[in-house]
């Protein structure tokens, strides 16, 4: 009785013993020979190509090595050479330190400004600056030199808009900026070396002039506002003073406080000479009894005549004799007009000051473009790099080839 802990195994696969074979038994299957192993299977034959391997050699041949060959047939026989010319360049700022700055021992040394570098890369990049550029040397000429027909791939076909010229640009100027530096690296190409300088310098002299474009409106920024605080100073102080040389002329006089002075002056010695004449004649009073001494009658009467012309004096002061405004008045009119005038000139001086400070500031802070790598002559052309191209298109030809196999095959499989 078999043992359910150990259920007997699973029978195996019977073979035919070689007796068998030879005797090319039929389909009886015959008992196994006690200690006799299994006879082994067959070897398998050669592979042989079928259909789908003939596809992928063909695609492998129109896919990645015709168009290697056309590569290099065109790069070494129709391909005409570049030279390139090198120019570096960044935007540099000048900050000299006022003499105070100096005694706090704060001092500032020349940097880059950021944002000016990105402006300036921008710049090279613009359709303004290549449209400058080809009304100076005339870009399609230059890069039209190697026939458009026998090279239409590097060659720049005359007939293009500007925004083709554009597009021609990016692929002939290459732009290297590095954010940290802030430097901005060029590489110019054409099909002759002087044509490659000649657009490297004149790239270079465009961005020096916008650069000096954009210092000029800072600086215009800088003191704009004071020059317009100025100019409404003076402005104002040309005013103040054409009403008082007006109020002068109607009043036909110069310093009224002058004349208030004067008149005063002569209140207070007519008060002095009262004063003289009161005890005078309290003298001769006390000398002499008799009512009717001619001295004290005279006294008497100067006494009087000084009293009337201090009243006339004094009625002066305050109105004049034909009813216009008295010297009081005038003098408040003309202390008036001076503090405008005073006012006027102290405006003035603060916004004379402010402007000068702000002019100083501003020529204080100085950009321009420093270039670390003059525009240099080639003595070879370096491109195009045939080999490098002829291997860069080699390898996508074989990616491309490779994912386009690796997709069929996998198609295949999934029906």
């Amino acid at each position: 009785m078999p043992n359910p802990q150990n259920p007997p195994s699973a029978p195996g696969p019977r073979t035919l013993s070689p007796l068998a074979e030879v005797q090319g038994g039929s389909g009886a299957q015959p008992k196994p020979v006690a200690g006799q192993h299994p006879a082994p299977r067959p070897v398998a034959g050669p592979a042989r190509p079928k259909r789908r391997h003939w596809m992928v050699l063909a695609s492998f041949l129109v896919m990645v090595a015709l168009p290697m060959a056309m590569s290099a047939w065109y790069l070494w026989a129709r391909a005409a050479d570049q030279y390139a010319s090198r120019v570096g360049f960044s935007v540099r700022t000048e900050e000299a330190s006022s003499p105070i700055e100096f005694l706090g021992g704060i001092t500032s040394l020349s940097g880059s400004s950021s944002t000016d570098t990105d402006i300036l890369y921008e710049f090279l990049q613009s359709q303004e600056l290549v449209t400058r550029i080809d009304a100076a040397l005339d870009l399609r000429a230059i890069w039209s030199r190697a026939d458009p027909d026998i090279d239409p791939i590097f060659a720049y076909d005359t007939s293009g808009t500007i925004e083709d010229l554009v597009d021609h640009w990016g692929r002939m100027v290459r732009i290297y900026y590095d954010g940290g530096t802030r430097l901005l690296d060029l590489e110019v190409r054409a099909f002759t070396p002087d044509d490659a300088q000649a657009i490297a310098q004149m790239i270079f002299e465009e961005s020096s002039a916008m650069i000096n474009a954009l210092s000029a409106i800072a600086r215009e920024d800088t003191i704009g506002y004071a020059r317009a605080e100025l100019e409404q100073a003076e402005v104002r102080l040309t005013e103040a003073r054409v009403a008082l040389a007006e109020w002068r002329n109607a009043n036909q006089t110069i310093d009224p406080t002058a004349d208030t002075q004067g008149q005063m002056g002569l209140v207070t010695n007519l008060q002095a000479q009262l004063a003289e004449a009161l005890i005078q004649l309290d003298l001769l009073q006390e000398t002499t009894t008799r009512e009717n001494d001619p001295r004290i009658t005279q006294a008497r009467r100067l006494i009087t005549v000084i009293e009337d012309r201090i009243t006339a004096e004094r009625a002066v002061l305050s109105t004049s004799l034909d009813g216009q405004s008295g010297i009081a008045d005038l003098v408040g009119e003309y202390e008036r007009l001076l503090v405008d005038q005073e006012f006027a000139e102290r405006a003035y001086t603060t916004s004379l000051a402010a402007f000068d400070s702000a002019r100083n500031e501003a020529r204080r802070q100085s950009r321009y473009l420093a270039a670390h790598v003059r525009p240099t002559l080639a003595e070879r052309a370096q491109y195009p790099d045939r080999p490098m191209t002829l291997a860069m298109i080699t390898l996508f030809a074989f990616l491309i080839w490779a994912v386009v196999v690796l997709l069929a095959y996998s198609l295949r499989d999934r029906r």
